[in-house]
């Protein structure tokens, strides 16, 4: 689950990580207080969406005044921002975050996030902030380096490491020592998947200073967060999304033009890379589960046929867990409130395989059948490109 900087910024305060100062604003006048009450003669204005790439789509500005705090307000509140993280269709601002502008010396990237193969918790910095890290990583590998904390707290050697990477002084390295452990700390406390400080700085009076927050929390954990699933933002989050979690079911919505029905998330996968090599997109990752209801399918085939992206649908099911009359019967009562506008191709293969099978073809459904994964592929790719 993502949250806002601000609200990042929030938690980062608690766990004693210097922030700048600043305050969250709904309206022109608002901002215009924020800017009143920090004081200063330089405030920064910057939209609060879920996306990176803010600074250079216009949602991050600096102003001298409050006559200018106000102009930048009145333009981006209501506006919708296009960045590389948001798609063509861009994301509405509807809030903004007005903070203290601060004298910055040098800028460092620093982030935390699940080492999945080093199975714990790493570090990746580098002296390159302020840029897209991938832009790094790809230009100049060199000045990245990930450093795994191999204990249950971060240490002297650990932090004193990444402080020389960062080409920082002795006593900056004892600050960053600080830093580091109130990150971890709030990492795992709080049920952290990624933590992303671009950038993190120092400024001229020699402090480091998080300057721009990302903060994600994993979604198998927030039952133990309430504080921060009380922080969702749901006009920030595909409403389609939205929707099938209520029915526990897996979505995540991409470009193309087939949608998939699967159960797991290997067999989506498999699913979705053999659909590309047959020359077509995925819609979507569909996972319904393991323990999946009628109705839960219903609603599966439900988001599907409502996709005006989707030109063709296709069903793989390996019944284990999952009957395979389950899905029949969905589908038969998603196309109660639904019909199957675009072509439907299934393979169930599995617990209930035959039965599910005399379900759809007794209720007269117009569903291709196929025998397997590379056959349902070539189906339901010539099937989309026939309905364009």
């Amino acid at each position: 689950m993502n949250i806002h900087e601000y609200q990042a910024k929030a938690i980062l305060a608690e766990f004693g990580v210097p922030v700048p100062k600043g305050g969250v604003a709904f309206t022109a006048d608002e901002a215009v207080s924020v800017a009143e009450s920090l004081g200063g003669s330089v405030q920064v204005v910057k939209a609060q969406i879920h996306a990176g790439g803010r600074g250079k789509a216009g949602g991050v500005r600096v102003c001298h005044s409050l006559d200018e705090v106000m102009h930048v307000a009145d333009d981006l509140l209501g506006s919708v921002l296009v960045t590389k993280q948001t798609g063509t269709s861009g994301k509405r601002v509807n809030r903004l975050y007005v903070e203290q502008g601060l004298n910055i010396a040098r800028e460092f990237y620093l982030s935390l996030l699940i080492d999945r193969e080093r199975e714990g918790i790493s570090f990746v910095v580098s002296p390159a902030g302020g840029m897209d890290i991938e832009q790094v990583a790809a230009e100049k590998p060199e000045q990245i380096m990930t450093m795994p904390v191999a204990g249950e707290t971060v240490t002297a050697q650990e932090s004193n490491r990444m402080a020389g990477f960062l080409g920082l002084s002795d006593d900056q390295a004892k600050e960053l020592y600080v830093l580091t452990s109130n990150l971890f700390t709030m990492f795992r406390e709080k049920d952290g998947a990624l933590l992303e400080l671009n950038p993190l700085i120092l400024t001229d009076e020699g402090q480091l200073v998080a300057l721009d927050a990302k903060f994600v929390v994993d979604d198998n954990a927030i039952y133990r967060q309430p504080e921060i699933a009380a922080l969702r933002d749901p006009d920030e989050e595909n409403p389609r999304e939205i929707e099938a979690s209520e029915f526990g079911l897996n979505y995540i919505e991409l470009d193309g033009n087939i949608g998939c029905m699967v159960n797991g998330a290997g067999l989506a996968m498999a699913t979705m890379d053999i659909i590309q090599l047959k020359g077509d997109k995925p819609a979507n990752f569909l996972d319904v589960g393991g323990g999946v209801t009628v109705e839960a399918v219903s609603e599966a085939f439900r988001l599907l046929f409502s996709d005006a992206h989707v030109k063709a649908v296709l069903v793989n099911i390996f019944g284990g867990i999952v009957r395979c009359d389950i899905i029949a019967n969905g589908l038969l009562e998603a196309i109660k409130t639904y019909p199957m506008r675009v072509p439907v191709v299934m393979r169930l293969v599995g617990t209930n395989q035959e039965e599910g099978r005399s379900i759809v073809k007794e209720a007269g459904l117009d569903v291709r059948w196929a025998d397997d994964l590379d056959q349902a592929a070539e189906f339901a790719v010539a099937a989309a490109r026939k309905s364009v």
